[in-house]
This record gives C-alpha cells, sequence and structure tokens, in this order.
C-alpha cells in the first residue's frame, strides 16, 4: 500500500497528463455521430478544474495534452484526404496534422495561462465568472487567424442538447459561452466541495432549458415546395479523372430525369458536373432546354471561369438551370464560394512557394475567392442564402448574406474527401446549427453523404444514407421571421461580453 501510494505521488504529474488527455477525447463525444451532449460539460469540467489547481505554467502543460486528446481524437479524419488523395510522402502527411493540432492547441493554452494568472490576482468566482468571455474571445481569434478555422466550437454539440434554444438568441457562441460557465461553476464546486455552485450550475441548465420551445419562426405552408436532392456517390479516385466524365455525368442525369415535371427543384452536389463551365457549356445548354421544358429547376456545383485581364478565373460555383430565359454563359443566378480552404483551394503565397510544393509534390491550387456579399440564389419563386462546403460552418458569412426574404439555406458539399469517418458528421451538426440560429429550412446536398433536410429548428426532415447513389425527394416548407440572432448577430453577443466585463472589471467588487 505504501508502495503505491509513493509511486502515485512519484508519478502524479504524468497520471495528471494521461487524464485530461482522456476526458480531452472523451469531449468528443459530444459531437455528431456519437451526440452524448453531457461529454462536453465533463470534458470541460475536467479541463476548468487542472486549470485552477495550477500555476500558469501547469495550467499550459495540462492544458496540451488536454488538446491533443480533444483535436488529436476530433480532427483524425482530415488525414484521411490528405493520405489519399494528396500523392505526398507519408512522414510529410503525419507532420502537416501534427502541425494543425499543435497549431490550434495554441488558442486553449493562451485561454489557460489568462484564467490561471488571473485566479492567483483575484478570487476564483470572478476567474470562473471572467472564463466564459475570456473563451469567447480566444475562440472567435481562432475563427478568424489565419481564414480561421472554427472547428470543434462546443456549442454544436447542443444541437440535440437542452441548450439549444440560446442558438436563436446569442449563436452557437452564446451556448459555447453557457457551457463554459457551467463548467466552471462545476469545476469550483469540485475543488471546494461547494454544494451552493453545483445547485448554480444546474438551475442555468433548467432555467435555460424551456428556450427550446419558443418557435421564433412561422411556417408558409401555402408556398411549400417540392425539392429532389441528388447524392451521386461518385468516388473522389475518379471526380477529376477525364476519362470518366461521361459516367459522372449520366449518373446524375439517370436520376434527374425521372424527376423533371414532378418536381420543382432539382439539387447536385458540389463540383457535381467535374469540369468548368466553358468545356461544359453544350450540355449545360442541353439540361436548361430540358428543365424549362418540365419548368423544373436544376441546381448544380460546377468550376465557374472567367476571362479577366488575359487570365482565366476559376470558382468554385454554384449555377442554376431551368429559368425562363435560357442560359446563357455566364448566367447571373450563381452563387462564387468566398470562404476558400486554405491548403485545398488556395495556397499563401502560392507564386513565391511554387517551387517548394513541387518539389515536394504538394498540388497547388488556384481558385479565385467570390465577393464576400452575393445575392441569393432565386428559384422556384423562392430564395435561398447559399454556402458552399466548408462555408457552412462560418456563422457570420452566412448571418451576413441571410435576409428577411429567405425561404431556404442551401449548402452543397462533396464530403468523399473523408472516407467513412465522423468528418461529414461532424459537418452536418454546424449545417443544423445554421438552421437553427436563422429559423429556415436547410438544403443539404453532398455528394455521398450526408445528403439531408433540416427543418427550421435543426431538426431532422428527411436524410439518405452515405455512400449510395440515391435522390431524396420531399415537401419543404418556406417559413417567415427574423430570430434575434439573425436580427442583432454576433455583435448583440459581443455587447453582452463588454456588458459582462464592465460588471467584474474591478475584483473588490466580488
Amino acid at each position: 500500500m505504501i508502495f503505491v501510494v509513493t509511486t502515485y505521488y512519484k508519478y502524479k504529474q504524468y497520471f495528471v497528463f494521461f487524464t485530461v488527455l482522456l476526458f480531452g477525447a472523451f469531449g468528443i463525444l459530444g459531437f455528431s455521430p456519437y451526440n452524448f451532449w453531457p461529454a462536453s460539460i465533463i470534458s470541460l469540467t475536467v479541463f476548468l478544474k487542472t486549470i485552477l489547481d495550477s500555476t500558469w505554467k501547469k495550467a499550459a502543460w495540462n492544458t496540451f495534452f488536454w488538446g491533443i486528446g480533444f483535436f488529436g481524437s476530433g480532427l483524425q479524419w482530415i488525414y484521411i484526404s490528405i493520405d489519399q488523395f494528396s500523392n505526398m510522402c507519408n512522414c510529410i502527411n503525419i507532420l502537416l496534422i501534427v502541425f494543425l493540432v499543435l497549431y490550434l492547441i495554441l488558442f486553449p493554452i493562451l485561454f489557460s495561462v489568462l484564467l490561471s494568472l488571473m485566479q492567483s490576482y483575484t478570487t476564483i468566482w470572478y476567474a470562473v465568472s471572467a472564463a466564459p468571455v475570456i473563451w469567447s474571445i480566444v475562440e472567435y481569434i481562432r475563427g478568424y487567424m489565419f481564414t480561421g478555422f472554427p472547428w470543434l466550437q462546443f456549442g454544436y454539440s447542443q444541437i440535440d442538447g437542452p441548450l439549444k434554444g440560446i442558438a436563436p438568441i446569442f449563436g452557437v457562441e452564446g451556448i459555447t459561452f453557457t457551457l463554459i460557465l457551467i463548467s466552471g461553476l462545476l469545476a469550483v464546486s469540485i475543488k471546494r466541495t461547494q454544494l451552493s455552485s453545483l445547485i448554480i450550475s444546474f438551475g442555468i441548465l433548467l432555467l435555460l432549458s424551456p428556450l427550446t420551445r419558443i418557435q421564433w419562426y412561422h411556417f408558409q405552408p401555402q408556398r411549400a415546395i417540392h425539392v429532389s436532392l441528388v447524392q451521386g456517390n461518385i468516388d473522389q479516385h475518379i471526380k477529376w479523372n477525364s476519362n470518366y466524365v461521361e459516367k459522372i455525368l449520366q449518373t446524375y442525369i439517370n436520376h434527374t430525369l425521372p424527376l423533371l415535371g414532378k418536381t420543382k427543384i432539382v439539387i447536385w452536389p458540389e463540383s457535381a458536373i467535374p469540369g468548368n463551365e466553358i468545356e461544359h457549356n453544350t450540355i449545360l445548354t442541353l439540361l436548361d432546354h430540358k428543365c424549362r421544358q418540365f419548368q423544373t429547376n436544376l441546381i448544380t456545383g460546377i468550376i465557374g471561369i472567367r476571362y479577366i485581364q488575359n487570365y482565366y478565373h476559376y470558382y468554385n460555383s454554384v449555377i442554376v438551370l431551368g429559368e425562363s430565359e435560357s442560359y446563357k454563359y455566364p448566367n447571373r443566378n450563381r452563387y462564387d464560394k468566398h470562404h476558400l480552404v486554405l491548403w485545398s483551394e488556395k495556397f499563401p503565397f502560392q507564386r513565391f512557394f511554387k517551387p517548394l510544393l513541387n518539389l515536394f509534390n504538394i498540388p497547388v491550387p488556384f481558385m479565385q475567392e467570390g465577393c464576400y456579399f452575393q445575392p441569393q440564389l432565386s428559384v422556384s419563386c423562392v430564395k435561398m442564402t447559399t454556402a458552399i462546403c466548408y462555408e457552412i460552418i462560418l456563422g457570420k458569412q452566412i448571418r451576413d448574406n441571410f435576409k428577411s426574404d429567405t425561404d431556404f439555406l442551401l449548402t452543397v458539399a462533396n464530403n468523399a474527401w473523408f472516407g467513412r469517418s465522423i468528418g461529414p458528421w461532424q459537418f452536418f451538426q454546424m449545417a443544423r446549427m445554421r438552421a437553427l440560429e436563422l429559423g429556415r429550412p436547410l438544403l443539404c446536398s453532398t455528394n455521398n453523404g450526408i445528403t439531408a433536410i433540416v427543418n427550421a429548428d435543426g431538426s431532422l426532415q428527411a436524410q439518405l444514407p452515405q455512400f449510395i447513389s440515391a435522390v431524396l425527394s420531399d415537401k419543404v416548407i418556406p417559413t417567415t421571421g427574423l430570430t434575434p440572432y439573425a436580427k442583432f448577430g454576433s455583435g448583440f453577443f459581443l455587447g453582452i461580453i463588454i456588458y459582462i466585463f464592465l460588471i467584474f472589471k474591478c475584483k473588490n467588487y466580488i
């Protein structure tokens, strides 16, 4: 027994590192496809407890291991796309993932150091009260630095949880804020064995749960429209192979022809047509004519192209066919992706680094950004705020382009890059949050899943199984009305943060 106790104290710090690493990984269970929402609170509580128990140096080390568990397990799916489709050697693939995880860990480390220093100069209650504010600011920076990577924000874990009612008021950031506050109170109750902070934390949870019953939008059943989403399930290894272009097009056309005249809107996923508009002008013209005959609109992803100043500029685009006027390149009813994904759609200073990229066999992307503000797609008398793939996780961009007369949200994506991993499920969870925040149905069309129709409250209306070639058809009812988040956006939430700072600006008041 004495040997066990001696050994424990000798290796206590390593035991703490291992524990926080496990609880960091445990936090991923709060996200889809696991959807165990209490996991977020449990993981954050352990994380905050270790910070409150430590000096800033120990807090930084504990956070480092917590971050390895959290980001390492939550983002392992990125390795699949790099390993299978980049043509780089395995050691470089591993290094890229390691660098990404280490970069993301810097943000919770910054949070833990600031919180630990604050606790050393003030009361624990002040520190816990300020923790949600510090976390929100650090997460805000993470969402914008180097084009931003706001993946795995804890608020998304509540899309089916008791705190989801906060989203239409303060957005996903408001949910994350609340989770940090509840977890901080739980951490204090454990540290000081106090019942009061435990009661307060559960009181907050119970007090905010009824918000889920508030409906901020109104249905318009008289404007219900029949929509069909085509999931082609095209293997990513052949998608851009010129020998398979005809086969890929035939897959989508075979699914679409029986729908003409029976559905008003048919949606193909991101870059469903493998090539640019000029190359496929003939097939686009024929499809446009056929759709117009049956009064059906076709929305499809394609590579847009413009000839500007003696150069061709390429865009990740969505276009609409079957309108009252014949399709003529380049038609105006389109959307060009604005937020390009770093490393896969663009490379910083790519002209300068091109020789180095060629040396390591790293493919160089040459996509151009669309405008930040773009008109909505107008299709069959409905208006859609559109996003392509990664953009749907950017709540501010979607909200800034959202209009009071928006009927649906639309996102098209190609998740075939990530195989049978948890990546597409995390993506879909974040997409559902946009519907909840803005009070509009979401149409999510993907190549191999998750293809789905989401209700205005973020719940699932209909969904196709992954990895099959099929069509999802259903009637979708537009909604109207503005949620508080749609009206005020993140500016309203930042006002709350400033207000809290003013309340707690002096530790003597606590």
